[in-house]
Protein backbone atom coordinates (compact mmCIF):
# COMPACT_ATOMS: atom_id res chain seq x y z
CA UNK A 1 0.00 0.00 0.00
CA UNK A 2 1.36 3.45 -0.82
CA UNK A 3 0.98 6.43 2.03
CA UNK A 4 1.81 9.97 0.27
CA UNK A 5 3.49 12.44 2.75
CA UNK A 6 2.09 15.76 3.16
CA UNK A 7 5.22 17.15 1.49
CA UNK A 8 4.35 15.31 -1.78
CA UNK A 9 0.87 16.13 -1.89
CA UNK A 10 1.68 19.45 -1.48
CA UNK A 11 4.45 19.61 -4.67
CA UNK A 12 1.10 17.88 -6.12
CA UNK A 13 -0.63 20.70 -5.80
CA UNK A 14 1.77 23.15 -7.08
CA UNK A 15 2.51 20.59 -10.22
CA UNK A 16 6.10 20.85 -9.13
CA UNK A 17 8.68 17.95 -8.50
CA UNK A 18 8.62 13.93 -9.23
CA UNK A 19 6.40 13.59 -6.81
CA UNK A 20 3.77 15.58 -8.51
CA UNK A 21 3.84 13.25 -11.47
CA UNK A 22 4.04 10.18 -8.90
CA UNK A 23 0.79 11.04 -7.58
CA UNK A 24 -0.95 12.09 -10.87
CA UNK A 25 0.25 8.33 -12.11
CA UNK A 26 -0.73 6.78 -9.00
CA UNK A 27 -4.43 8.98 -8.86
CA UNK A 28 -4.95 7.56 -12.25
CA UNK A 29 -4.37 3.95 -10.52
CA UNK A 30 -6.33 4.22 -7.99
CA UNK A 31 -5.50 3.10 -4.17
CA UNK A 32 -3.54 5.83 -3.33
CA UNK A 33 -3.71 6.40 0.55
CA UNK A 34 -2.41 9.11 2.63
CA UNK A 35 -2.94 9.67 6.55
CA UNK A 36 -5.35 11.34 8.66
CA UNK A 37 -2.52 14.00 10.15
CA UNK A 38 -1.37 14.73 6.06
CA UNK A 39 -5.21 15.77 5.56
CA UNK A 40 -5.18 17.70 8.60
CA UNK A 41 -2.36 19.38 7.94
CA UNK A 42 -3.29 19.84 4.28
CA UNK A 43 -6.45 21.35 5.54
CA UNK A 44 -4.59 23.76 7.96
CA UNK A 45 -2.94 24.84 5.75
CA UNK A 46 -5.80 26.23 3.09
CA UNK A 47 -5.01 29.94 2.88
CA UNK A 48 -8.58 30.45 0.73
CA UNK A 49 -12.05 28.94 -0.18
CA UNK A 50 -10.75 27.92 -3.48
CA UNK A 51 -7.44 26.53 -2.09
CA UNK A 52 -9.74 24.50 0.56
CA UNK A 53 -12.00 23.25 -2.47
CA UNK A 54 -8.83 22.12 -4.31
CA UNK A 55 -7.17 20.17 -1.54
CA UNK A 56 -11.31 18.26 -0.34
CA UNK A 57 -10.89 17.02 -4.56
CA UNK A 58 -7.68 15.51 -3.91
CA UNK A 59 -8.69 14.33 -0.58
CA UNK A 60 -11.55 13.15 -1.90
CA UNK A 61 -9.32 10.92 -4.15
CA UNK A 62 -7.52 8.88 -1.91
CA UNK A 63 -8.22 6.55 1.00
CA UNK A 64 -6.93 8.29 4.18
CA UNK A 65 -5.76 5.91 6.92
CA UNK A 66 -6.89 6.85 10.23
CA UNK A 67 -5.02 7.30 13.55
CA UNK A 68 -6.50 4.27 15.40
CA UNK A 69 -5.16 2.54 18.33
CA UNK A 70 -2.71 0.57 16.39
CA UNK A 71 -1.32 3.45 14.91
CA UNK A 72 -1.21 5.55 17.71
CA UNK A 73 0.80 2.55 19.62
CA UNK A 74 3.19 2.51 16.96
CA UNK A 75 4.03 6.12 16.55
CA UNK A 76 4.08 6.56 20.41
CA UNK A 77 6.97 4.15 20.18
CA UNK A 78 8.36 5.67 17.33
CA UNK A 79 8.80 8.90 19.63
CA UNK A 80 10.26 6.65 22.55
CA UNK A 81 12.77 5.49 20.34
CA UNK A 82 14.21 7.95 18.44
CA UNK A 83 13.85 10.54 21.85
CA UNK A 84 16.43 7.32 23.68
CA UNK A 85 18.96 7.31 21.06
CA UNK A 86 18.84 11.41 20.71
CA UNK A 87 17.67 11.74 17.00
CA UNK A 88 13.68 12.63 17.71
CA UNK A 89 11.40 13.89 15.01
CA UNK A 90 8.70 16.05 14.82
CA UNK A 91 4.93 14.69 16.64
CA UNK A 92 3.27 14.54 13.16
CA UNK A 93 6.13 12.76 11.59
CA UNK A 94 5.94 10.43 14.37
CA UNK A 95 2.12 10.21 14.06
CA UNK A 96 2.30 9.40 10.44
CA UNK A 97 5.20 7.20 10.87
CA UNK A 98 2.93 5.06 13.41
CA UNK A 99 0.40 5.34 10.81
CA UNK A 100 2.53 4.14 7.98
CA UNK A 101 4.14 1.42 10.20
CA UNK A 102 0.50 -0.04 11.59
CA UNK A 103 -0.38 -0.27 8.02
CA UNK A 104 2.24 -1.98 6.61
CA UNK A 105 2.50 0.96 3.46
CA UNK A 106 5.36 2.63 1.67
CA UNK A 107 5.52 5.80 2.34
CA UNK A 108 6.04 8.55 -0.57
CA UNK A 109 7.85 11.26 1.10
CA UNK A 110 11.08 14.20 0.31
CA UNK A 111 11.34 14.09 3.99
CA UNK A 112 13.84 11.33 3.93
CA UNK A 113 15.92 13.18 6.44
CA UNK A 114 13.05 12.69 9.68
CA UNK A 115 12.21 9.11 8.15
CA UNK A 116 14.93 7.43 7.65
CA UNK A 117 15.26 7.05 11.42
CA UNK A 118 12.37 5.24 11.85
CA UNK A 119 13.35 1.62 11.97
CA UNK A 120 10.95 -0.82 9.80
CA UNK A 121 9.49 2.07 7.88
CA UNK A 122 9.41 1.51 4.30
CA UNK A 123 10.07 4.47 1.84
CA UNK A 124 9.87 5.87 -1.38
CA UNK A 125 11.17 9.06 -3.28
CA UNK A 126 8.39 11.88 -4.06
Amino acid sequence: MMVVDTDVLIDYLADQGAGAERVARELQIGGLHTTSITRFELLAGARSERQQRTIIDLLSALWTLPLDAAAADRAARVRRDLEAQGAPIGMADSLIAGIVLANDGLLITRNRAHFERVAGLKLARG
